[in-house]
């Protein structure tokens, strides 16, 4: 049988001579089959790259996240731990001023401390202390029992030594600088004191409140002498009692400053009776300057 097949000529530019060159059917097949072969294993290589290539990219993203969520995970973990130090030195200082200011129900316990679990209290007792304290400093039976044992329950000493700056009654506002017929009723008198001043109690007393107030006081202190008898010591920069403390005529109960509606530091000295602002100079005009004061109690 005759074999079919293809001719190819080929023809010399110079000489001119021709060439006739007999390709088999089964050889061009091959050769076609061949290609397609290999058309077809070089675009699954192509595309296993682009594959492999897409796999690894995000493998390096997610990568990188694990590494992101790893230094926070251990950012926060030391941040924890720093605010379970600080709960439980807070703690430790609310037991130290419980007992200080007889609060405290009693120290419990073994005599041998190696029997004792951990010395550093975890966050539940943390939480328990400060709520029996924060119960324990507003307790009205706390404030009438010190009552009882306190005699200088009326106002006798002025709480800085200072210059009175503005009087009680209506006044000119001094931010508005509207007159006495339409200015602002001050509740209290104005002394002079320069920021970081020493204010002391003007009688013996229970701390009421020490706390900021928004209202144009600033940090406010307010000691409860007893029969309805309070005074209040406003502006002040900080704070050396707690409500609940009880204080005695002269005792340091925070430092005077410019905080609150103020247009210079100063301390604003109040007296109510009853919550009603009475003049305060009725009060300081019979009172003494600090000096040194006997206790009425021996301790």
């Amino acid at each position: 049988m005759k074999q079919h097949y293809f001719v190819v000529v080929l023809a010399h530019s110079l000489h001119g001579r021709l060439r006739r060159i007999h390709i088999p059917h089964q050889a061009l097949y091959v050769v076609v089959g061949l290609a397609l072969f290999g058309s077809v294993s070089l675009f699954g290589m192509v595309s296993s790259y682009l594959r492999m290539t897409w796999k690894v990219a995000n493998y390096n993203s997610l990568r990188d996240q694990v590494d992101t969520l790893r230094t926070k995970y251990q950012a926060l973990l030391r941040e924890n731990g720093q605010k379970e130090e600080q709960l439980a030195s807070l703690e430790m200082m609310a037991s130290e001023v419980s007992v200080a200011l007889g609060l405290s129900r009693g120290l419990e316990g073994s005599d041998d401390i190696s029997e004792e679990g951990p010395l550093v209290p975890g966050y539940k007792e943390s939480i328990e202390e400060y709520n029996f304290l924060k119960t324990a400093s507003i307790s009205r039976l706390h404030h009438n029992y010190a009552h009882a044992w306190q005699k200088n329950k009326v106002p006798s000493l002025w709480p800085v030594n200072g210059r009175l700056l503005s009087r009680f009654g209506e006044r000119e506002d001094p931010f508005s600088g509207e007159g006495e017929t339409h200015g602002e009723m001050h509740a209290g008198v104005d002394i002079s004191a320069a920021t970081g001043t020493a204010v002391r109690s003007a009688a013996d007393g229970v701390v009421d409140y020490a706390a900021f107030r928004a209202d144009g006081y600033g940090r406010l202190v307010v000691i409860d002498h007893g029969n309805g008898l309070s005074t209040w010591y406003a502006h002040l920069s900080r704070f050396e009692v707690i409500p609940g403390q009880e204080i005695r005529r002269g005792d340091i109960l925070g430092y005077s400053g410019a905080t609150g509606r103020v247009t210079a530091p100063h301390l604003h000295f109040e007296v109510r009776r009853g919550g009603i602002p009475v003049n305060p100079y009725t009060y300081l005009a019979r009172s003494a300057v600090f000096q040194h004061i006997q206790p009425d109690l021996p301790f």
